[in-house]
């Protein structure tokens, strides 16, 4: 019988790690590649919790549990998840090592899944625990996997070709750039698995991740410039095949483990931040020297060739029009009152369907009307939706993906006939006076987006005010 309430799922997870010896277990939303939008067999922290967003993790000991979410979530954390199961903790004021430090018993010995946190996370923990004599401890196989009866499949969706002429660029030549780093720095291959450098770097795409153009792989480039490529045999066709050609070895996904216990002796690249801690053991373990870099194609990934640019272009003329007509037919409709969060959201897919070349959403579209307005991250929903106001605030925040390019907007907009009052004029104009603020900020070269963060906010600091998470786009 399957287990319907997160109660009981709980349960099921405390006796799982009872059976295992374990005090407790950390459940992040995160897939083998450190993803930020995961399928649906690696929501397991929306499954055990109830909750919903794209960002957070929960720790379970045997006696209570806490979850953790950053500012974009605390009002939706409270609405989808028991509070008499998981207590509610902000990030970044409270950290899971902290949590753990001052709630798991001395000598404790705490699960995690190797494959769903890097290295550089499992040292940061650890650190925090050697005061209380408790310890991590890798498990394999995850143990919600173990109690959840009904979890899906990784997607099955078969891979594309991306071709050269949109790419602007060969897959053979990105590699040779990546060969070349590689001799630089005197590495024999780096182990990739990031599934949007995968993309790149291949040019290949795929679809199996809502509204994410990848496809699930792992990839080691050697410093000649071929490759491995692990992938599910079911997702591979012949044009995928002809495509990569011979200088890329096609494996099955589930030989990726061995390959790389056969790197011993090899000095192998990873990324710190998205090869995860068990990518690491393993080569270590074979004999293999892990030397943790950052992606080699992360950098000319962002350097768009004349083809990506034009493309850029034309995707977000396309859209920008789609999105004008979308305003424009609100501005008609929605006074009425008689428009609602989902019907607007299909509309705006409507308007993008209409301009054509439009493969999917970029993410799942932010239709928020009135207090859902307030909500960063909502997400629209039969249980959640409401007609928009007359006399209110809407707000979209929606993109399009298209063979040449991806679009995210942002707009929010008053929706009439009344007029909005004193106050929401002003909190509009002190975020439009901080976008303006950032636009017109000369910084030198290398400064990071958080140090010019306070231009944004200083108009809202002025009269009390803030936002609980990043800097965003908007207006």
């Amino acid at each position: 019988m399957l287990m319907q309430t997160h109660e009981t799922r709980l349960a099921a997870l405390r006796q799982e790690l009872k059976s295992r010896e374990l005090d407790g277990f950390i459940v992040p939303i995160c897939d083998e590649h450190m993803s930020e939008y995961v399928g649906a067999y690696a929501q397991r922290l929306a499954w055990l919790t109830g909750f919903g967003g794209s960002a957070g993790s929960t720790v379970v000991l045997q006696e209570k549990a806490a979850i953790f979410v950053d500012g974009r979530y605390t009002v939706q954390v409270r609405d989808q998840v028991d509070e008499s199961l998981f207590e509610y903790r902000s990030v970044p004021k409270d950290t899971i090592g902290g949590w753990l430090a001052e709630n798991a018993a001395e000598g404790a010995l705490i699960g995690y899944d190797p494959w769903l946190h890097t290295r550089k996370w499992v040292e940061m923990v650890q650190t925090k625990l050697e005061r209380t004599g408790a310890k991590l401890v890798p498990v394999e196989p995850n143990p919600i996997d173990a109690v959840w009866q009904d979890q899906p499949e990784p997607s099955d969706a078969q891979a594309q070709v991306h071709d050269n002429a949109n790419a602007g660029q060969s897959s053979s030549e990105k590699r040779a750039i990546v060969a070349d780093w590689l001799k630089s720095q005197g590495h024999d291959a780096t182990v990739i698995s990031a599934l949007d450098s995968i993309a790149w770097l291949l040019n290949i795409r795929g679809s199996d991740v809502d509204h994410t153009p990848v496809a699930l792989s792992y990839l080691i480039a050697n410093d000649d410039g071929t490759a491995e490529l692990f992938i599910a045999p079911e997702k591979v066709t012949p044009e995928l095949s002809q495509h990569l050609g011979n200088a890329i070895s096609i494996r099955d996904r589930a030989e990726f483990s061995g390959a790389l216990g056969a790197l011993s002796g090899k000095s192998i690249s990873i990324d710190p931040e998205y090869g995860v801690a068990a990518i690491a053991q393993l080569i270590e373990q074979a004999g293999g020297t892990v030397s943790f870099d950052r992606d080699p194609t992360i950098l000319p990934k962002a350097i768009k060739n004349d083809v990506e640019q034009q493309g850029h272009r034309d995707a977000q003329a396309r859209d920008g029009a789609a999105v004008a007509r979308f305003l424009h037919w609100l501005e008609r409709e929605a006074p009425s009152g008689e428009i609602d969060e989902l019907a607007a959201a299909a509309k705006l897919k409507e308007f993008r369907r209409e301009h054509g070349d439009l493969r999917d959403l970029s993410f799942d579209t932010i239709s928020a009307a009135g207090p859902h307005a307030a909500l960063p991250h909502y997400r629209v929903d039969e249980h959640s939706n409401i007609p928009i106001p007359p006399s209110s605030i809407y707000l979209v925040d929606s993109g399009g993906q298209y063979l040449d390019g991806t679009t995210d907007i942002t707009r929010t907009v008053w929706v009439g006939p009344g007029e909005p009052s004193d106050e929401m004029r002003d909190r509009y104009t002190r975020v439009l006076k901080g976008h303006i603020a950032i636009d017109l900020a000369l910084f030198p070269q290398g400064t990071a987006g958080s140090q010019i963060d306070a231009f944004a906010r200083q108009f809202l600091w002025q009269a009390g005010l803030d936002y609980a998470h990043g800097t965003g786009h908007g207006g």
